[in-house]
């Protein structure tokens, strides 16, 4: 007899098992940065709200492609894609505020 059923898939790939500790505990860290979100939406910060708000969700989205989508626990290649989401989406904002601040607002 193998060591390996016929119909059974081999790979070497180890998956973590996440406690559900471990989700509670990010369901709670995720609300609790809606509280901030929303706390920081009446507060009068001038040009610094959309930053604060983006930087908030930026977090959120971290820890849910972190633990939900168990990237951190994924390979290298896994971990370089995600980085490189996150660089293209860097790019596309930097571009977007490079155009936005270089118009001649009320000029025309």
């Amino acid at each position: 007899m193998s060591a390996h059923e016929p119909n059974e898939p081999t790979s070497d790939h180890v998956h973590k098992i996440v406690s559900p500790v471990v989700y509670a505990m990010i369901f709670g860290a995720l609300l609790v940065c809606t509280g901030l979100t929303v706390g920081a939406s009446y507060l009068e910060m001038g040009i610094f709200n959309p930053i604060v708000a983006l930087a908030i969700a930026v977090f959120k989205a971290v820890l849910v492609v972190l633990f939900f989508m168990h990237v951190k626990y994924s390979s290298k290649l896994t971990k370089l894609t995600v980085a490189a989401g996150f660089f293209t989406f860097f790019v596309l904002i930097t571009m977007t505020m490079t155009d936005y601040i270089s118009r001649a607002w009320g000029l025309w």
